[in-house]
């Protein structure tokens, strides 16, 4: 998996880059293995990464249970997604807009979106739909592939209102697949928009395995078909995913249009916990294999030969963070049951008269 040939990272921002050589900084191990791309993150920053890392597996563990509790509805598993996941979102500017998958919501929150938003948002409440005005994002996409296009749009907007902002959107290995996915990365190169689309390779979709997923041999080399450059990164590697999804906004904030970046990384367990079971599948023994090139391991290992981190650090993230996740569900909890009347009261300006028999209706029943 990883290489130790020196690679020119401003080599591959060309729109002509045929380099599809995975960008690596920290080996499964936590050793630097390519010491010029070493981002110049702060202590404080590394720590902050990890700690934001060790969040979204704690967020992900606690949301498993509590959605096998009834308290949580639609959920997709992010472990093992950490780096590639808050390595990336931590790399963008509070002021560029977010368009996540429905796998996203840890880059969502981290952007500005409250745990207990995110929370209904699972539940399926419409307040989770009501973002703050402050938010530069949407909501989740769960049309597979269709936020590539709408991150197209965005991107276009922020260009000519003159913003040095970047739209910033992912998807899996399947969702490069779906046609919204080329004439996303094709009507942001071609409007030279400032965009930056992530393919979040987790080797297999919902069930099919990335090699019958497509014949090209990266998913990355599907931007040289948009004219734009396509990067492939170690997803399992902080340091690399941050350090090339700074480059890409510089590169894009600059007026030189999109990039497309792959992380490979591994979803463990399933696609989501409506049904599917990976066990299925996968062949027996891939978790094993990946769960060597854990992103907290090998992250872990390098904060603590730099003195950075220790088990008594990560325990106090860890309760935290589940105080935080308590105090959000206290929170959810709060806010009022939804009624049909409400729907049918909010899908006019003015009710059509067969609305409005409805309207009566159900508030009539309501009422009891």
């Amino acid at each position: 998996m990883a290489t130790k040939k020196k690679i020119d990272l401003d080599a591959l921002f060309s729109d002509t880059n045929t380099d599809f050589r995975m960008v690596q900084i920290l080996d499964q191990d936590g050793n630097v293995v390519n010491p010029d791309l070493v981002p110049d993150l702060s202590d404080d920053e590394l720590v902050g990464l990890m700690s934001d890392m060790v969040w979204s597996r704690i967020l992900h563990e606690r949301s498993t249970a509590l959605n096998r509790q009834g308290r949580l509805g639609f959920y997709a598993p992010t472990a093992g997604q950490e780096a590639s996941q808050l390595a990336s979102i931590k790399a963008i500017e509070k002021d560029d807009v977010l368009l996540p998958g429905y796998r996203d919501v840890p880059q969502l929150i981290k952007h500005g979106l409250p745990l207990s938003q995110a929370f209904l948002w699972s539940r399926g409440h419409v307040a989770g739909n009501m973002y703050p005005e402050s938010l530069k994002a949407l909501p989740p996409q769960i049309i597979i592939g269709a936020q590539y296009v709408q991150a197209a749009g965005v991107a276009l907007g922020l260009k000519k209102r003159g913003k040095k902002n970047v739209a910033v959107t992912y998807t899996g290995d399947g969702g490069s697949s779906q046609g919204d996915f080329y004439e996303g990365i094709n009507f942001a190169g071609s409007f030279n928009a400032p965009a930056i689309f992530f393919i979040q390779n987790n080797g297999w979709a919902i069930s099919t395995p990335r090699s019958v997923q497509t014949k090209a041999v990266t998913l990355a080399q599907k931007a040289v078909a948009a004219g734009i450059p396509g990067i492939q990164v170690d997803g399992m590697d902080p340091l690399a995913v941050y350090a090339v999804t700074k480059k890409a906004r510089d590169y894009a904030v600059a007026g030189n249009g999109p990039v497309l970046i792959e992380t490979i990384c591994y979803r463990y367990g399933p696609h989501t916990l409506s049904g599917d079971d990976p066990t299925r599948y996968q062949p027996e023994g891939v978790q094993d294999e990946w769960a060597k090139k854990d992103p907290l391991i090998r992250f872990r290992k390098y904060l603590e030969d730099k003195g950075l981190w220790s088990q008594e650090k990560e325990e106090e993230v860890i309760e935290a963070t589940k105080e935080e996740i308590k105090e959000a569900i206290k929170e959810a909890d709060k806010q009022p049951k939804q009624k049909v009347s409400f729907f049918l009261n909010t899908m006019f300006e003015e009710p059509t008269n067969t609305i409005q028999e409805q309207i009566d209706v159900f508030e009539a029943k309501e009422s009891k």
